[in-house]
């Protein structure tokens, strides 16, 4: 998937201000990075892209509540029982602040709650959306969660003059902690600085010597353009009550987005193959189908000018076979005297049969294969009994005006 990803800096937004941004053709790896101003940032790349604004550690609280029963993530009554449930625990006061549910978060269950400055955050979105790259989503750069190894894991970030660990998946609920980095602040955390090999670590570049000489062992490195791109896979999006787009919006970047990943992610491409080679399979199938039926008919339509040329040997070319048939057929029976089912003879014999036998007519016009006769109205039952049977003779009996027309050859 094509996706812009944007850090936030901490600072305030301004005219000056730099993002720091990462590019991907694939969600997965990076292809580009660097900083600029809002106005300077690339595109995503694809119209189906997705930009997704990345909320710093250190710009986030993470808080564990209660969520009372038929409070959920859209109701209008959320924000107000946030409030209500963290004033005690926060340092700002709630009205300065914006909160976000977990994304798995049900009434009724403990859920975790993402608290940020809400002008900071506002101001950003804002500074964006008027440079023309509104992020689809906001993601916490760590979120809490169970994670891969199962044991709490740190990640070291900054400069050696700041250098700070971010510890995830820590405690019984998998929460996030961001301390200085040294030893006493990783055993406050309860964590060791050295001995838990079952415990992974990384660090940035920067700060990876450093982070080596506090946890006593080897770190291997891990970029922030690599951080940003495993924090844009987050299932998290910040951007929720008041900061949230409209429904419709929002359900249009989803659907765009889920496209542009199915069409371009590395774990979609066995799916995109096995589609790609049924619908070159069905497309086989069909040219095969096809081309036995164009055989089928080319056979059957020699067949029928082999009739014509066999019992005509003086046709020599065949245009229309039935046609061609047709009027052969009539001419011989003129030949030979005999009588066709839309002659005058005929019609009125099946004009006599077919109608009610103290029925006369007034008049009789006639036309090659067709009949018309004028006379007394035929009742609806008359009516019907006289086309079934002239239906059944192989005739067509209907009235028009004051009139019954009786045609040959249009048998059910």
């Amino acid at each position: 998937m094509s996706t812009l990803i944007l850090y936030l800096p901490l600072a305030r937004s301004g005219p000056a201000t730099t993002y720091r941004y990462t590019l991907s053709a694939d969600g997965h790896s990076a292809t580009h990075h660097a900083s600029a101003t809002a106005a300077l940032l690339p595109s995503s790349g694809r119209a189906a892209g997705e930009v997704v604004a990345v909320v710093p550690a250190r710009a986030l609280s993470w808080q564990r509540v209660q969520l009372p029963h038929g409070v959920g993530n859209q109701s209008p009554r959320l924000r107000a029982v946030l409030e209500g449930l963290l004033e005690e625990r926060l340092l700002d006061e709630p009205a300065q602040l914006h909160f976000a549910l977990a994304p798995d978060a049900r009434p009724g269950n403990s859920v975790w709650v993402a608290v940020c400055d809400r002008t900071w955050l506002r101001e950003h979105l804002h500074a964006l959306e008027a440079a023309g790259r509104p992020p689809a989503r906001v993601v916490p750069e760590f979120a809490p969660g169970a994670t891969a190894s199962g044991w709490p894991e740190l990640y070291v970030q900054g400069t050696p003059e700041d250098a700070r660990v971010v510890i995830t998946g820590l405690g019984p609920d998998f929460g996030v902690a961001v301390l200085p980095l040294s030893g006493a602040a990783l055993a406050l955390a309860g964590t060791a600085a050295g001995g838990e090999t079952a415990q992974q670590a990384c660090a940035e570049p920067a700060v990876a010597a450093l982070a080596e000489q506090v946890l006593g062992r080897t770190v291997p490195l891990q970029t922030a353009s690599a951080c940003d791109l495993q924090a844009a896979r987050s299932p998290w999006d910040l951007a929720q009550m008041d900061l949230a787009s409209s429904g419709r919006i929002r359900s249009l970047r989803k659907l765009g987005t889920l496209a542009d990943a199915w069409l371009h992610a590395p774990q979609w491409r066995a799916a995109r193959w096995g589609i790609a080679l049924l619908l070159l399979a069905h497309l086989g199938g069909l040219n095969v189908w096809a081309w036995q039926e164009r055989q089928q008919l080319a056979a059957q339509q020699t067949q029928v000018r082999n009739a014509l040329t066999q019992t005509f040997p003086h046709v020599q070319v065949v245009v229309d076979a039935p046609l061609q048939m047709e009027r052969e057929l009539a001419l011989l029976r003129q030949a030979t005297g005999g009588i066709s089912a839309g002659d005058f003879e005929s019609l009125l014999v099946a004009a006599a049969n077919a109608l009610p036998p103290a029925w006369q007519a007034s008049a009789i016009d006639y036309k090659p294969g067709e009949l018309r006769l004028r006379g007394p109205a035929l009742g609806a039952p008359e009516q019907a009994t006289a086309q079934s049977a002239a239906r059944t003779s192989g005739y067509h009996l209907h009235t028009d005006g004051d009139a019954i027309v009786l045609r040959a050859g249009d048998t059910p």
